[in-house]
């Protein structure tokens, strides 16, 4: 019985093909139906950090001998992808490599692939080690997904929504997008959008002419013309009005603010970042956000994990802080007691890391000596139940109900509460600070805790 024809190899690509690849596409990888290499532009083989040789199989070529293979199971389902790829330095360090892969089809038949590799730095210590970019410090790989999509997203200029707790630094996101931008050398302004009345947002954001209300003796441009050729960055836009979400979403389709009590529409040229530490579709939902507004902002949405979910970072910015109070104080911690790091790991961080950075400050005022010591930590983190051992954060953090009585973490919240409204005589701001969380937040968590009057 004759064997099977086997398909005949495809013919490797012109050299004139492969210089007008890399142009378009930059660093390029083609692969015929059974994903072995049919050709590559140069710099691909660059960013593989080895020789890539025609007819071997992608999976090899990019995984090497490892047995998570994301972008070979994909395409042989004939599916796009988006995945990295870990590629240890012969001489020390590791490099991930984001790989897009696109099926090349005719006709409904796949006769091949694309995938197209995006450069990133070498990494030295592994895919685990710390890394600062834009003032973001980080251990975690969730967060550097997160830092790569912010250079990503910095090439367009979509809205951006960020989402994430309070504290989480979602204005430190919107800043390093707006330096990661072509937009970087205009102005950078910020408006939090539940710090200040209706009226006066109104005015704020987009002015407002001479006469216009009581105390308008002058025309003001408000914050979308001061950032004109940048970026605005609305904090809390969930907490916009109904009636400013209207003149908001106006100014997004059309590209105009019409000053309060002017006539005249006014271009501009401004780069929309938001955020809220609530779903806008929950919002939707209750009728308290306008849809197609969120559809405007939440283009493209960016997720910031709180503190808790991140590992060790607890403990290297801690260290940041220390460095920083090292430099501003006349004590010098050089070392974290293993007693205090136990705590700082177990600490659920409701704040996350302006908490964190008030936790710190405030060990820096009440303790002494070069050792930051358990005991120099607020009270809240002391009289919380002692972390066991090595325990997992994620067990520390479960609520256990039982009936009749409150979970334990609500019971440490509210303890934390307690304590931070004595300590500041009973003012709800300075409590909040030292809480590192609004004001609002502290209101809405005394509510829900039973502790509001």
């Amino acid at each position: 019985m004759p064997s099977p024809r086997r398909r005949p190899d495809p013919a490797p690509l012109s050299a004139l093909t492969l210089l007008a690849l890399e142009d378009i596409a930059g660093a390029a990888i083609v692969l015929d139906a059974e994903l072995r290499v049919v050709d590559f532009t140069p710099s691909a083989e660059q960013l593989v950090g080895a020789p890539l040789s025609r007819g071997t199989f992608a999976a090899k070529a990019l995984c090497g001998e490892g047995d998570q293979r994301p972008i070979a199971e994909a395409l042989a389902a004939g599916q796009a992808v988006a995945a990295e790829v870990t590629r240890v330095h012969p001489e020390g360090g590791t490099r991930v490599l984001h790989v897009r892969g696109t099926p090349l089809r005719r006709a409904g038949v796949t006769l091949g692939f694309v995938l197209l590799l995006e450069e990133s730095g070498w990494e030295r210590g592994g895919p685990d080690a710390p890394v600062e970019r834009f003032s973001i410090l980080t251990a975690d790989r969730g967060m550097k997904q997160l830092l790569r999509d912010i250079e990503r997203v910095a090439r367009r200029s979509a809205t951006v929504l960020v989402r994430g707790e309070t504290g989480t630094g979602k204005e430190l996101v919107a800043q390093a997008i707006h330096a990661a931008s072509a937009r970087s050398g205009g102005p950078f302004r910020a408006i939090n959008c539940a710090a200040l009345p209706p009226h006066l947002l109104e005015s704020e954001l987009f002015g407002h002419a001479r006469g216009a209300f009581t105390g308008a003796v002058r025309d003001a441009p408000g914050h979308f013309r001061l950032a004109s050729g940048g970026t605005l960055f609305l904090d809390e836009v969930a907490e916009l009005s109904l009636e400013l979400q209207a003149k908001l979403l106006r100014v997004l389709q059309e590209r105009v603010v019409i000053p309060v009590g002017g006539r005249d529409s006014i271009p501009v040229d401004v780069r929309v970042v938001s955020a809220t530490h609530r779903s806008l579709q929950g919002a939707v939902a209750e009728g308290s956000f306008r849809a197609d507004l969120m559809y405007r902002l939440r283009v493209v949405p960016l997720f910031i994990p709180p503190l808790r979910e991140r590992g060790d970072d607890v403990l290297h910015i801690a260290q940041r802080f220390i460095a920083e109070q090292n430099a501003l104080d006349e004590r010098q911690v050089l070392s974290i007691s293993s007693g205090a790091r136990a705590r700082l790991r177990a600490h659920p961080f409701p704040g996350n890391v302006r908490e964190l950075q008030n936790v710190i400050e405030y060990a820096f005022t009440m303790g002494d000596g070069p050792v930051l010591l358990e005991s120099d930590l607020p009270p809240e983190l002391r009289e919380a139940p002692a972390p066991d051992g090595d325990r997992q954060r994620a067990q520390v953090n479960v609520p256990r109900s039982v009936p009749g009585k409150a979970a334990p973490r609500e019971d440490n919240e509210a303890a934390r509460i307690r304590f931070a409204l004595e300590r500041s005589a009973g003012h709800r701001g300075r409590a909040a600070q030292s809480l590192g969380i609004s004001r609002a937040t502290l209101w809405r968590r005394m509510r829900a805790l039973g502790l509001a009057e």
